[in-house]
């Protein structure tokens, strides 16, 4: 163990529209973003202060984690804060970090440099220096400057020794509730350290903080590539990419037998590594018999954003002598856009034949393959 820790997590999020720290941010429950990364940094126990009667859903959003407890907090944050010190039970000098669940991306580097302070203070805490000119404001308009030079902006977890918050807390007597735990620890005359922060390590405290957040979230992109082959038969029309085409024979399968939407679910699925279309929807199973494969196709797009991630854009190709694909292009490439909410420049559909080579030159069968690309939250 190098550390324990505390996660505030017990506010009302109002000005954000409530509950913020369970809202979802790049795919994950809020809360679960710091919790897992002071975890992975080496934490040996991470304390989850949370409101009275939230115990189930900070069970919902850190489930499988091991290493962290949930404990309920007071009417303010320091009063939480105290709660979280409370619950730990390490020796005196063990490294404390305290954070706040409203700042999500809290990277390794950050929690090494605010350990390392504290072999020469008596608290750390990760700031930025203000950039921006600063203006006093008096009912709308401007009123003054306000220098900038030696000014930061604090950020969260602040680090210490277990003893020295607790004797810092212990020793308050402002009636004024603290600011922050380094204002705590200023007050009983300690010296707290300044390291270098991180602009990720933002505080999201209004709605639009949140879409922020989603633009600057860390993302991985995958590919995945689909290929089906369906051979014809006896029928008047064949479904293909979700669209019903009139022809003089269809192809057979145990569903639909769309080759286009089969392609594409495969590829959505191979993307994300979770098996192939037979997997959840076997050949054997009598309910996926004559089944529509836009089912598929949704239950594949669906266990993309189960995992916070979105399709970026799906390329099919049709490969056949016949029926003629360029007619109904459009509408195959409209049908499936609605089907996975994508814009119309996000979806392509072509065809080619085999110049009579093979057994869809001989008119035997159709084939498709499809390549998808995903963006997953990193």
């Amino acid at each position: 163990m190098r550390f324990a820790a505390i996660v505030v997590a017990a506010g009302s999020g109002s000005r954000a529209g409530g509950d913020k720290q369970w809202r979802v941010v790049a795919g994950r429950p809020m809360v679960r973003w710091s919790v897992e990364s002071l975890l992975a940094a080496g934490a040996g126990q991470v304390v989850v202060v949370i409101a009275p009667g939230a115990e189930a859903r900070a069970d919902d959003a850190l489930n499988g984690l091991v290493g962290w407890r949930a404990v309920t907090g007071g009417a303010t944050r320091a009063a939480s804060v105290q709660e979280g010190l409370a619950a730990l039970d390490h020796s005196d000098d063990t490294p404390v970090l305290i954070h706040d669940a409203a700042r999500p991306f809290l990277g390794a580097a950050v929690i090494d440099r605010l350990i390392d302070a504290l072999d020469h203070a008596d608290g750390a805490l990760p700031a930025l220096p203000v950039a921006d000119s600063l203006r006093r404001g008096v009912s709308g308009l401007v009123a003054g400057s306000v220098e900038r030079d030696g000014l930061w902006r604090a950020q969260t977890p602040q680090a210490f020794r277990l003893r020295t918050i607790r004797d810092a807390y212990a020793a308050w007597d402002s009636p004024e509730a603290p600011t922050d735990e380094a204002a705590v620890v200023e007050h009983a005359g300690g010296r707290v350290r300044l390291v270098d922060g991180d602009a990720r390590l933002m505080k999201l405290t209004y709605p639009e903080d949140f879409a922020m957040a989603e633009a600057l979230s860390p993302k991985t992109f995958r590919i995945g590539q689909g290929y089906d082959v369906h051979r014809w038969g006896p029928g008047s029309s064949v479904w293909l990419c979700a669209l019903e085409i009139p022809h003089d024979q269809t192809l057979m399968g145990h569903s639909d037998a769309d080759a286009g939407l089969h392609a594409l679910t495969d590829a959505i699925l191979g993307a994300i590594a979770e098996g192939d279309i037979g997997d959840h929807f076997p050949p054997s199973d009598p309910q996926w018999k004559g089944a529509s494969s836009d089912r598929f196709l949704i239950f594949a797009a669906e266990r993309v954003a189960a995992r916070g991630g979105r399709i970026v854009n799906v390329d099919v190709t049709l490969i056949c002598e016949q029926p003629k694909v360029k007619p109904h292009r459009q509408a195959m490439r409209e049908r499936l856009a609605d089907l996975l909410n994508l814009p119309l420049d996000a979806v392509s559909v072509k065809a080619t034949t085999t110049e009579g080579l093979g057994f869809t030159g001989r008119g035997e069968g159709l084939a498709a393959q499809a390549v998808v690309s995903i963006e997953l939250p990193g």
